[in-house]
């Protein structure tokens, strides 16, 4: 594997490469909180396999540019990266791939451009059709009321200062979420993105968290060494944009995903809890769904968690394109 910084329009970029030259292309699009590296493995394997394999530390984290107003990091920004991306290979086409928000990304790759993104598979997050009656954050509102389950963690990233928390101790934010969100961790402990009694995303985690059993100290310190540099106001800027993504997407109300996609998810992943209810309805909305996996005691960190069944997934998914 290398590692490059590759100018596009307005913006370089810093990715992960793997894999010949003339091979097939295909990228790989992390989130939140991860950078390129979270697809180590699957770079590898991707490459050994022939594929050329590119995964970018996306708009506003680590070693790629971060612009400062938060109206650039919306989805339409985000989507077009990655043609840039595909454009700087001398390509015309790609098969792409996403997890947390990396997914929607993807997704949005393939319903904006299938002209381009000839496939897409989504670890983690379906997809999830606009809804039209009102913006995404005022749902979530009226849902926590609802619910009675307190804050939303995506409405409380909407505050101006939401990223100070997360920069005031880089290593124990990172600590925090990773463990949350993990399938190692007890079912009572993760993360269901609720936050009541004033919590926020961080303090309702508690202060005796460990890493994950698959996240070697070495590991984490390349995390925490990137986003001390970086900071967290980009990637929660991702968050803070998006009613203007729903605003902006207009265009594309009611739009299906029809190129060929795959969807996997870890059986213990938190995320489920709120975007699982688009799981049964996937193949209404990506109407080429080839193949849909659950796998057992995984939770949201599943590419890092369970490597080589991701791998695995993906090979047999792009091969049968």
């Amino acid at each position: 594997m290398q590692t490059l910084r590759i100018k596009t329009d307005g913006l370089t970029q810093q990715v992960l490469v793997s894999g010949p030259d003339d091979g097939p292309l295909v990228i790989l699009i992390h989130g939140f909180p991860e950078l390129a590296i979270s697809w180590r493995a699957q770079v590898e394997a991707l490459g050994a396999a022939g594929y050329r394999a590119l995964a970018p530390d996306m708009r506003g984290y680590g070693g790629t540019d971060r612009p400062e107003r938060r109206e650039d990091h919306t989805i339409l920004h985000l989507v077009g990266d990655m043609v840039d991306l595909v454009r700087s290979q001398g390509r015309e086409h790609a098969f792409v791939v996403g997890h947390d928000w990396g997914a929607p990304v993807a997704w949005h790759c393939a319903l904006i451009r299938p002209d381009m993104f000839r496939a897409v598979a989504a670890l983690s997050v379906p997809f999830q059709p606009r809804i039209p009656k009102a913006p995404p954050t005022e749902l979530m509102r009226a849902l926590s009321k609802r619910l009675g389950l307190g804050d939303f963690y995506i409405n409380q990233f909407q505050a101006e200062d939401a990223h100070l928390e997360f920069e005031a101790d880089v290593a124990g934010a990172l600590k925090r979420a990773f463990y949350s969100y993990d399938g190692a961790t007890p079912q009572a402990r993760r993360s269901n993105g609720f936050q009541s009694n004033g919590q926020t995303f961080l303090t309702a985690v508690g202060d005796d968290v460990t890493l994950p059993p698959w996240m070697s100290e070495a590991h984490f310190d390349e995390y925490v060494a990137a986003f001390t540099g970086s900071g967290f106001r980009g990637p929660l800027d991702w968050y803070r944009c998006i009613d203007l993504n729903w605003k902006l997407t207009a265009a594309f109300q009611d739009t299906r995903v029809t190129v060929p996609s795959a969807f996997l998810v870890g059986s213990s992943d938190p995320v489920r809890a709120y975007a699982g209810q688009h799981e049964a309805g996937l193949k209404n909305w990506a109407t080429d769904l080839r193949r849909q996996m659950e796998i057992d005691g995984a939770g949201h960190w599943v590419q890092q968690e369970r490597p080589g069944q991701v791998n695995a997934f993906l090979l047999e998914f792009l091969a049968s394109l």
